[in-house]
């Protein structure tokens, strides 16, 4: 729990800082969300190696690796001196803890009796909601007190503490086989080449289109078709191993393919929404990175509250019903957003946060329960792997698509708003000669007094169409959240859980 803990900790802590790192790292707010999508594909690459590493080294050994690597290259990270070099670390970052939300998973549901492994999955459970809810708070008074690089040395004793804590108490069960290179255990190099570079290349896609004209530069259009080739090629290739590094065939499972689908659109909504509230309310509203954070903060508080009643909740009812009732309950707290305006306030902020975080909760344990209800044990570890995966690309294609939303956007809302900035305009006219006379009053000349008005009433346009471009990004988030509920009139009809919850 301590890893996963340390690993959720500092997502949710990026967020909050990622104006104050753009700033001191010569960086626009679009480059360095580099940052956060960097770490996701690093920790989409490693997800589904995550079995394989275990057979061959030991699942302990593999763990305590990946907890050394994430807590080093944190230290790294707070130690960058380029947005280049923090990017690099990052995704060193990402390898390391790729793996450690599913092995953590693993070891737990493995060394615990079937009668402990509900209070078992309950204690990993607060690592995984209680991260967030300190994450945004905790992480935006380090970046106003200190600076944005001790967001990440916090991870030092943490990860000091996990690997004390795994060496002296984890063993791996009997029953995981080992085995060798010796033994006919093979490395899919090509499978794992093609994955890397076609993820690689779709985030470079994702993250550089909108600032070089997307399709219109031959830069972005060969990245494209390395993307499609390379994940096809995946696809095609990883079928026909008997030792692959993704197992597509747990795909044919109808409920884990649907379930699958639908945390890819969760990730994108979940990573993009979580984003794009903290630079709405410091880059439009001027909130401190620290009161950004208490924003967002609330919200997990409600998760932590209401996941021990969804796994109540999963003894009575179908899960697809409690997904369906999530999905409806997000979908208006981000419709509620896209309501916002340059005057909303803290409170208001904090109540459209908290509905949609309401109905997170529904969500992540129910689809979970229907992605693994009929998958084998023996496969378990391959489909983990994926559905974190599906996570991880929805999450980092959300953060792209955020930026790119905002901007394109914003440059439709300013042609639209600057065509009534007019001497024909009437109302223009007004704005104008009162703006004037109120400048001219403060000691300026009348010409020079009607050059600043007309330069004041242009920056409020500005903040005007940023303002609309975050309104129609949150409204969009909320409709695409709506797929998710034709699939689950798709799958097959589930039993309530009578045993344990698994949370994802």
């Amino acid at each position: 729990m301590l890893a996963t803990f340390m690993e959720v900790l500092d997502t949710s802590i990026a967020n909050v800082a990622l104006r104050h790192i753009a700033g001191s790292l010569s960086a626009s707010v679009e480059e360095a969300t580099w940052v956060l999508t960097s770490y996701l594909v690093a920790n989409a690459i490693i997800l589904p190696m995550g079995a394989w590493f275990s057979m061959l080294i030991g699942r302990k050994r593999f763990y305590m690796i990946c907890v050394g690597l994430f807590t080093v290259s944190s230290v790294l990270c707070g130690m960058a001196p380029s947005l280049g070099w923090l990017i690099f670390f990052r995704v060193l970052q990402g390898l390391g803890g790729g793996a450690l939300q599913p092995i953590s998973q693993a070891i737990l549901v493995e060394s615990f009796p079937r009668a402990k492994q509900g209070m078992a999955m309950a204690v990993y459970g607060m690592g995984v909601v209680v991260a967030p809810v300190i994450g945004p708070t905790l992480g935006g008074w380090i970046t106003d007190n200190f600076s944005w690089g001790w967001i990440f040395f916090i991870n030092l004793p943490v990860g000091i503490l996990s690997l004390m804590m795994t060496s002296a108490l984890i063993t791996d069960p009997p029953y995981l086989v080992r085995k060798s290179f010796a033994s006919g255990l093979k490395v899919d190099y090509m499978g794992f080449a093609l994955l890397a570079l076609g993820l690689g290349s779709l985030e470079i896609v994702l993250d550089e289109g909108q600032r070089n004209d997307w399709f219109g530069s031959p830069f972005i259009v060969a990245f494209a078709i390395s993307t499609v080739i390379c994940l096809v090629g995946v696809v095609v290739w990883e079928l026909r191993q008997k030792q692959p590094v993704i197992d597509f065939h747990v795909l044919k499972d109808r409920n884990f393919a649907l379930a699958t689908l639908s945390m890819l659109v969760l990730g994108f909504v979940l990573y993009g929404s979580t984003t794009l509230l903290p630079l709405f309310l410091q880059t439009l509203l001027g909130y401190t990175a620290m009161l950004s954070g208490m924003v967002l903060s609330p919200g997990g508080i409600v998760i932590c509250i209401c996941m021990p009643i969804v796994g109540l909740l999963l003894r009575k009812y179908q899960a697809r019903w409690l997904v369906i009732f999530g999905v409806i309950v997000s979908v208006l707290g981000l419709m509620r957003m896209s309501h916002f305006t340059l005057d909303v306030d803290y409170t208001t902020a904090v109540w459209g946060r908290v509905v949609q975080s309401l109905g997170l909760a529904f969500l992540f344990v129910p689809m979970s329960t229907l992605a693994f209800s009929s998958i084998p044990r023996e496969r378990t570890n391959y489909a983990t792997g994926l559905f974190n995966l599906a996570r991880n690309i929805g999450g980092s294609s959300g953060i792209a698509t955020i930026t790119t939303l905002l901007a394109r956007r914003a440059q439709f809302h300013q042609s639209v708003l600057v065509s009534h900035m007019t001497p024909y305009d009437a109302p223009y006219r007004e704005a104008l000669a009162r703006t004037t006379q109120v400048v001219q009053a403060a000691g300026s000349s009348a010409p020079d007094a009607a050059a600043q008005a007309q330069g004041m009433l242009y920056g409020t346009l500005l903040k005007q169409s940023s303002m609309m471009s975050f309104a129609d990004a949150f409204w969009i988030m909320g409709v695409l959240f709506l797929l998710i509920i034709p699939l689950m009139f798709l799958m097959r009809k589930t039993a309530p859980v009578q045993g344990p919850v698994m949370v994802e």
